[in-house]
Parts: structure tokens; C-alpha cells; sequence
């Protein structure tokens, strides 16, 4: 009996190994393995399915009227007129102010008054001349003088018309900044005058899209706070390089009909550069890039198989891959630095669409 129990003794770690289960342990901080007849590393992955991917842009932009203006008056005088209604919108050339003009009115009526005598005399000297009966020297005094008295009226009138302010173009009017009495000067502010149909929308793009993005391409844009999308087309791109932010201004058309959307608003856009159906993609983690390129592992009967392959269109969480993956592949996407070829593996997640 001593025997059998100093026996026992002496070999019982070695059989130890043969009677104890396997067991699945996590290492700290990596994935799980199994350990016993060989290691079994646990792992996610999904089945690759035909997608759609889109390469986008977003950037920051501005809402901005159309046209805007602050309306002065070209001469000064005291206003003896104020004909718009604050907010209310006008027409070109419609009359919305009017300085006191009185003095040139009257200047006016003697030009006139001078205009027809001479005018007369004109035509009678003309007649005169057609008979030889009087000498052209004649003739192109009298003539000069109408030529003159023409001018100064022309001159007058246009005088007055400084006395008068006039939209410039169909728009809204805003708040005004003075009051009908006043002293005006050609500095002095009546009224901003802003046109929001259409609006134009304001933003940058990094240089290197430049030459993707052109009159006529669609973007998108919402506000931060809305989850309603508003589409508009390119119209114009700044032909410089911002040399310090290395972006290019661009601006775009909203038709804004009934003032729906107010200028100076921050919008979020979005660009759409290029759009695949029916590709491959994978997440962006997944993908191992070394010096010899890039690759990525595959669940292939119980192991994990290493694929080189090709990649495409780029998105912050996805990758196009052109070749190396087919349709029906199980990608690992967990413990990518874990992986070796042949490795045997066992999926604790396994995700069929992205």
C-alpha cells in the first residue's frame, strides 16, 4: 500500500494534463484563446455582401443673400420722404426715399421755360439758311445756344434724380436707419436692401477636390439643429487657393422660394464626389497595412487565412476593396494583430450584413 501511494506521488503531475478539461481563458487586454491540444483565438466577423459606397465631402458654410446692399442717397439734403414700409419687399425701381429737390425743380421750369424760345428761334434761322438769307456763322450760334440750354437741362435732371433713392433691385427691405426730416449725406445709411431669391451657399473645400468640383455639381446642405436636407448646384469656384488654409471658396445656388431660409445662417454641406453599387467594403479596422501592402484575414474552415489585397474609394469607416475579396467571404474584424495564418479561430460574433 506504501508502495502504490509513493507511486502516486511521483507520477501524478505527469498525468495531471490528461485528466484536466480544457479551459477558455482571456488574456488581459486581448482576445480569448483556448488552450489545450492547440490554441483557438476568438474572434467577430461578418459576411461580405454586395454594398453601396459613396465618397463624400462635408464642410462648414454660410447662407448668403443673393444680392445686399446699404442704400445712401447720391447727393445731400434734408428728406422730405419716406415711401417703403420696413421688411416689405420691392421692386427695381421702385421709389423708396426722396431728399427735398425744390430749388432744382425750379431751376427746371426756367430751362424749359428758355428751351422752347429757343427752340423757336432755331427753326426760324434754319429756314433762313435753307434760303441763303442769312450766313451759317449765324445759323451756328443760335444752334449752340439750344445745344446748350439741351445740356443744362439734361444736367439738371439728373441732378434731381440724385435727390431720389431707388431700389436697384427686387429684394426685401430691412430696418431702416433714419427718419424723414433728417439731414442726409452720401454717407449716411437709409436702408439695407437684400435679395434671398435664390441664396447663395458659401463654403470651402480642401484644394485637392478643386478639380472634381465644377459649376453645375449638386450638394447638400441642412442646418445643425435640422434633420431636413436642402439641395443646390455649384455655380462659381474661386479660381485661388486660400495659400494659408490650402482650401478653395465655393459657392452654390438655393432657389429660396417664398424667403423660406434666412441669410446668414451656418449649414452643414455635403459634396458627393463619386458613388459604387455592388462593391466590396470592409470596416476600416479590419484592413492591416505593411511595407509589402495591405492585407486582411478570412474565416476559411476553422482557421484564419491571410488575403493581400487591393484597395479602393476610402470613407471614415469603410474601405473599397477591388481585389483579393469575393462576395460570401467571413471577415475577421477583432483581433487583427492576434492573427496568423493557419491559425485555428472560433467566431463569437458573426454579423451577415454592415
Amino acid at each position: 500500500m506504501l508502495i502504490l501511494v509513493l507511486l502516486g506521488i511521483i507520477f501524478y503531475p505527469k498525468l495531471k494534463p490528461i485528466f484536466q478539461p480544457k479551459q477558455e481563458i482571456r488574456p488581459s487586454g486581448g482576445p480569448g484563446f483556448s488552450r489545450g491540444g492547440g490554441q483557438v483565438l476568438l474572434a467577430s466577423g461578418y459576411v461580405i455582401v454586395p454594398t453601396q459606397m459613396s465618397e463624400l465631402i462635408y464642410s462648414t458654410g454660410s447662407l448668403l443673400p443673393d444680392e445686399e446692399v446699404d442704400l445712401a442717397f447720391e447727393t445731400s439734403g434734408k428728406i422730405v420722404g419716406i415711401f417703403f414700409e420696413e421688411g416689405a419687399r420691392v421692386k427695381k425701381g421702385e421709389l423708396l426715399a426722396k431728399i427735398n429737390d425744390k430749388p432744382l425743380q425750379a431751376q427746371l421750369l426756367k430751362l424749359q421755360a428758355q428751351i422752347k424760345l429757343s427752340q423757336e428761334k432755331e427753326f426760324r434761322q434754319r429756314q433762313l439758311l435753307e434760303r441763303d438769307a442769312i450766313s451759317r456763322e449765324s445759323y451756328d450760334q443760335v444752334a449752340t445756344e439750344l445745344q446748350s440750354l439741351e445740356a443744362d437741362i439734361m444736367l439738371l435732371e439728373a441732378r434731381i434724380s440724385e435727390t431720389e433713392l431707388r431700389a436697384p433691385f427686387d429684394g426685401v427691405v430691412g430696418l431702416r436707419m433714419i427718419s424723414e426730416g433728417a439731414y442726409a449725406t452720401t454717407q449716411t445709411k437709409i436702408i439695407r436692401l437684400v435679395k434671398t431669391d435664390p441664396l447663395k451657399i458659401e463654403f470651402s473645400v480642401n484644394e485637392k477636390y478643386s478639380g472634381e468640383i465644377t459649376p453645375g455639381f449638386p450638394i447638400s446642405f441642412q442646418f445643425t439643429d435640422e434633420s431636413k436636407k436642402y439641395e443646390a448646384k455649384v455655380y462659381a469656384v474661386d479660381p485661388k487657393v486660400d495659400i494659408e488654409m490650402r482650401t478653395i471658396k465655393v459657392r452654390a445656388l438655393y432657389p429660396n422660394k417664398n424667403d423660406e431660409l434666412k441669410p446668414g445662417r451656418s449649414v452643414k454641406v455635403a459634396a458627393l464626389l463619386s458613388q459604387i453599387d455592388n462593391t466590396v467594403s470592409i470596416p476600416t479596422e479590419a484592413l492591416i497595412a505593411e511595407m509589402e501592402g495591405e492585407k486582411v484575414f478570412i474565416y476559411k474552415n476553422g482557421k484564419a487565412q491571410q488575403v493581400r489585397v487591393e484597395i479602393g474609394l476610402r470613407t471614415e469607416s469603410h474601405i473599397q476593396i477591388k481585389e483579393g475579396l469575393h462576395f460570401g467571404d467571413t471577415l475577421l474584424t477583432t483581433a487583427t494583430l492576434q492573427l496568423r495564418e493557419g491559425l485555428p479561430v472560433k467566431l463569437d460574433t458573426l454579423v451577415t450584413n454592415q
